[in-house]
């Protein structure tokens, strides 16, 4: 049928793989790290959400299906991003001829909202910072204009997984870390052993029995088993208890948006990446565009050239990342962003052989920090139809705050807008207008779902987690495919770049390896000042010759599954 892989460590030998690798049915090799195959491929944070992904393509379900049952079931395994009260992106290459679609279903400001509400800071783990949840009504749409299975097959594999209990393994010293930190009673009782008084072992098993009636009521009642009905009455009463700013009213106006997914080429290959109000497709519009005047890959792709080169690349993107964008709803998005003119423009202005301080490229700003525990997957089918989806409760299990008898975690999501008007520095938000509070209006994202597709077919899904270091791991992975023709394995593997504009310094994976010392040395001469750091797991698929190959990214677990 299929078999699900699962990896703790980013580095291991060559021995353990071959300790680990096996023979599935009908002649593939997997390993602990890779899925491969003709018929399908999911790849997730969870080895069970993964299991559920292929478990859908085995039904005949498509990758909308499947992505949408891995979404409900991450929000049972990986409680920390997983989630039903949180929101995300979903962007959706049919495969037959009909146009890629993006499903928006970020989070919204609640209509009590008003733009200095957060002037005064403080902690974001509780009531006030939630935004109205978006996920179910984003899969509810997903499902409407591409699914083919039931609603109900796809919601009730997570009901199962609440309700009967999953095997903590590695979550468990995880939500030992986050109960210890947590002073939300309910969050307490639901995700603690014996309420808290003991801790978690790997061998323990986690039953979420209220998550499991509320998943139950959206299985049989679609979006009114969340937005409407028991689910949202005990949303609004967690609310008011808690001083928080969500209603009913939000509740019930909240709608998931379908979106025209931001298109680019590169080397011949086109790129459907997110729109606003993420920025991560025009971001990386951008970085691809100006890199596109390089030949990088007769350079190397460690080259001091070619990996300076990509360091501005990401410092100019970001720049104007910081300086436009925003919920497109709202504000106006300048339509030169995108084009290959204005790439153009930017490459040009590169010093080939010295960095550029971010200073030159405009003011001091940078925005609200951005929290890396997101989560993304990736899914393909045997037609060929691929999902990219990233979801968010924002920080580490959100605010922290579980609703009462409900048994889900809220997001902290509005601490993703720029709370202070006309207020910008280096540490703090950016007081500029396109990404202030506003009722009803989306927060503005880093997350960057893309598919990359050549003569109509797919090439590369990917995406990741990791707050604003989400759109340079995605430029890293594509990169790493496209330019530079490695295996997708190295391509995830490879130590990754991240440059924000602000503040100036360059994080790289690999800056502690000697291989790379004189590489770090050379950039330094240059100008860039290189610390630790990269970005979060890009769980990716690559379609290669007819096959399906699903790697998984080891930097902080994940899981592959194939359909046989």
């Amino acid at each position: 049928m299929f078999r699900a892989c699962v990896y703790p460590v980013r580095r291991v030998s060559l021995i353990f793989v071959l300790a680990l690798l096996v023979v599935v049915p009908n002649g593939w090799a997997q390993d602990h790290r890779n899925a491969t195959s003709e018929h399908g491929v999911a790849v997730s944070r969870s080895v069970e959400a993964s299991d559920v992904g292929a478990a859908i393509l085995e039904q005949g379900g498509n990758a909308v299906d499947a992505a949408i049952a891995i979404g409900f079931a991450l929000a049972v395994t990986h409680p920390s991003a997983g989630n039903i009260g949180g929101g995300g992106f979903m962007l959706v290459y049919p495969g037959d001829g009909r146009d890629p679609a993006f499903v928006d279903y970020r989070e919204k400001a609640p209509l009590a909202s008003t733009e200095d509400m957060y002037v005064d800071g403080g902690s974001r783990k509780n009531h006030r910072w939630v935004g109205v949840p978006g996920t179910v009504a984003g899969f509810v749409l997903a499902h409407e204009q591409f699914g083919t299975l039931p609603w109900e097959n796809l919601v009730m594999p997570a009901v199962r997984l609440a309700e009967g209990g999953f095997v903590l393994n590695s979550l468990a010293d995880a939500l030992n870390r986050a109960l210890e930190r947590s002073e939300n009673d309910e969050f307490k009782r639901v995700y603690g052993k014996n309420g808290g008084a003991e801790a978690w072992q790997a061998s323990d098993r986690l039953v979420l029995s209220d998550l499991g009636r509320s998943l139950r009521r959206i299985a049989e009642q679609g979006n009114d088993g969340f937005y409407a009905g028991e689910t949202a009455d005990l949303l609004a009463a967690e609310m008011e208890q808690g001083d928080g700013y969500i209603s009913k009213e939000d509740l019930s106006g909240y709608a998931a948006v379908l979106r025209k997914p931001i298109r680019t080429t590169f080397r011949g290959n086109e790129i459907f990446s997110a729109p606003p109000p993420s920025s991560g497709g025009i971001a990386l519009t951008i970085m691809l565009g100006i890199l596109e005047h390089f030949d990088l890959k007769s350079k190397g792709r460690w080259a001091p050239q070619t990996v300076h080169l990509i360091i501005e690349s990401m410092r100019r993107a970001y720049a104007d990342r910081a300086r436009h964008l925003g919920d497109s709803d709202f504000i106006e998005i300048p339509a030169h962003l995108t084009t290959k003119g204005y790439a153009r423009e930017l490459a040009a202005s590169i010093n080939l052989r010295q960095a550029t301080m971010s200073e030159k490229l405009g003011p001091r700003l940078t925005e609200a920090e951005e929290s890396p525990e997101t989560t993304h997957y990736s899914v393909i089918d045997r037609s060929g139809m691929a999902v990219s989806n990233t979801y968010t409760l924002e920080q580490g299990y959100g605010s922290g705050v579980v609703v009462t008898g409900a048994g889900f975690l809220l997001n902290n999501e509005m601490g993703d807008f720029n709370r202070n008007p006309g207020v910008t520095n280096r540490q703090g938000s950016i007081g500029t207008p396109a990404n202030l509070v506003v009722a009803e209006k989306r927060m503005l994202s880093s997350m960057t779902p893309t598919i990359a597709v050549r003569d109509g077919k797919v090439v590369l899904v990917t995406g990741s987690p990791g707050g604003r270091t989400i759109i340079n791991t995605v430029l890293n992975v594509t990169l790493n495919v496209l330019e530079f023709g490695m295996s997708l394995r190295n391509a995830v593997d490879a130590p990754r770049l991240n440059m924000q504009w602000f503040p100036d310094r360059v994080g790289f994976q690999g800056v502690e390896d000697p291989a790379f010392a004189d590489l770090v040395k050379q950039l330094t001469v240059m100008g860039h000042r290189v610390t630790r750091g990269g970005g979060g797991d890009a769980n990716s698929i690559l379609a290669k010759d007819g096959t399906f190959i699903g790697a998984a990214d080891n930097e902080n677990g994940g899981a592959s599954a194939a359909r046989r």
